[in-house]
């Protein structure tokens, strides 16, 4: 099914275009199959950034939102809708993240699909 639209044309410049954000992406993190977070977040961060420092400086504290959440308990990452291997010490350019790229992790949590299931 296509999009209807009443004009044929969108003049508008994209706020959230590549080129409005320097060395900096957007990029949007989900934790899969929890209620607490029922939508990705999306944090600007600089695409030299190390893994590691994006994991305890940007989700980790994100994450943190939810009573349950413990990072050791993290896995299963997924980066545009591929597995992905990360290593702390690699750049999130390094690991392919791009500009509105969607990284998805899953953890144990009560707020999640499991407990109403479970």
């Amino acid at each position: 099914m296509g999009v209807r639209a009443i004009v044929d044309t969108y003049e508008y410049p994209s706020r959230s275009a590549q080129e409005n954000y320097g060395d900096d992406l957007l990029v949007h993190v989900w934790w899969q199959d929890n209620l607490w977070f029922c939508s990705a977040g999306c944090f600007r961060v600089p695409q030299a950034m190390a893994w590691g420092d994006f994991l305890s400086g940007v989700v980790y504290p994100w994450a943190s939102g939810d009573p349950d959440f413990d990072p050791a308990t993290v896995h299963d990452w997924v980066l545009d809708d591929a597995p992905l291997e990360a290593s702390e010490g690699k750049t999130l350019a390094e690991l392919g993240v791009g500009h509105k790229s969607l990284l998805e992790f899953r953890a144990p949590s009560r707020t999640g699909r499991e407990a109403l299931v479970g």
